[in-house]
């Protein structure tokens, strides 16, 4: 099968025959039908979050389960699904205690299957990671069964592979915060794939103003459409002056969704007295925010950290799905363009340049 391996960073990925080991117990050889290019496979391109290599990157898909492993008991052959790039082991405190996408023992080895081992080789005999024990980036993959959430035929193929992280990430950054109110008012930061479903959960949660954030004009015109009342274009004015002005003294939630130390110490200056600030992007490694320690206190400001939905992957797939089944968000217009396995460098070259939504690679 063909897959897109990065063998350096710093370099254009490859497209290479590399040959698949079948499924062991508890997994899946799975068909991925369509795959998105996301900002995070884009820093580890660039060298910015350190990977093992050579590797097949990827980690927001969906496809079709074409063969089980022995003890597979919960999946068919046939089953369409969206793969989560957390697959949670059951075991370990974290999966016990209700937050899988905080899994230990996926965090132990993050690349290799929970057996230690890798299941791809390329011609030359070197073994290929997968990331995230996914690696969709590839016409076929062994999974485990765990990631694979089944969906209904409502849900297209490109529209399920979103679900598989800026969708969960973004909403579910939002409405599963503890404590979150109806009716807040909120910023967003970063009007990217994530950045868009963050917006999306504010608009669910009825928040009374969705300010959004960025330095390119067309993403924030194209924020409008899925629920922003207010833009800011950071490069033109001072993003905390001007929602600090609109919301009247500070926004109740704010929010990073690209991951910079210099934007959450904007965000965490645009709440207001009692409000709080969410991490919802990830940062390149080493990142650190400088945090007015007085300020906090006395203003009682929150800093939280919402990693993937900030809940069990398959709980937050079940919840957009139904919102998706039922009208209530919108996950076609995201998708900017299509793309073969072949053009997956220009894909990532469209992320550079700042286009619009999310690039998907149908297979």
């Amino acid at each position: 099968m063909k897959a897109a391996v990065m063998y350096k960073p710093s370099f254009p990925l490859e497209i290479v025959d590399l040959s698949i080991e079948n499924p062991k117990a508890g997994e899946v050889l799975v068909k991925i039908d369509a795959t998105g290019l996301c900002a995070s496979d884009h820093h580890v391109i660039e060298g910015v979050l350190p990977y093992p290599t050579p590797i097949v990157l990827g980690h927001e898909a969906s496809g079709t389960i074409e063969k089980l492993g022995p003890g597979v008991s919960n999946l068919e052959v046939g089953d369409r699904c969206i793969f989560s790039f957390i697959p949670s082991c059951g075991f370990c405190f974290n999966c016990r205690s209700g937050i899988g996408h905080l899994c230990t023992n996926h965090r132990t080895d993050t690349n290799r299957h929970y057996d230690g081992t890798l299941r791809l080789k390329d011609n030359s005999g070197n073994e290929i990671y997968q990331m995230h024990k996914l690696g969709s980036f590839a016409e076929q993959q062994v999974v485990s069964e765990q990631s694979c959430f089944k969906i209904p035929d409502e849900v297209p193929s490109e529209v399920g592979a979103l679900m598989g992280c800026c969708v969960a990430t973004g909403i579910g950054g939002v409405i599963n915060i503890p404590g979150v109110k109806i009716g807040s008012t909120m910023a967003v930061f970063g009007c990217g794939g994530v950045g868009l479903n963050v917006i999306q959960g504010a608009k669910l949660l009825n928040a009374t103003q969705i300010i959004a954030v960025d330095v390119h004009d067309h993403k924030l015109e194209f924020a409008y459409k899925f629920g922003a009342t207010h833009v800011i274009n950071a490069k033109n004015e001072d993003a905390v002056e001007a929602i600090q002005e609109i919301s009247k003294g500070g926004v109740d939630y704010a929010f990073d969704s690209f991951g910079s130390s210099k934007v959450m110490e904007q965000v965490m200056d645009s709440i207001k007295m009692g409000g709080t600030g969410v991490i919802v992007g990830v940062a390149p490694f080493g990142e650190k925010v400088a945090v007015d320690m007085v300020d906090m206190i006395r203003a009682e400001k929150k800093l939280y950290a919402a990693f993937y939905g900030s809940k069990t992957p398959h709980e937050t797939f079940k919840t957009i799905v139904d919102l998706y089944i039922s009208q209530k968000i919108d996950v076609d217009s995201m998708i900017r363009e299509t793309y073969s396995l072949d053009q997956i460098n220009e894909g990532f070259k469209a992320i550079e340049t700042g286009e619009d939504g999310r690039g998907v690679i149908v297979f």
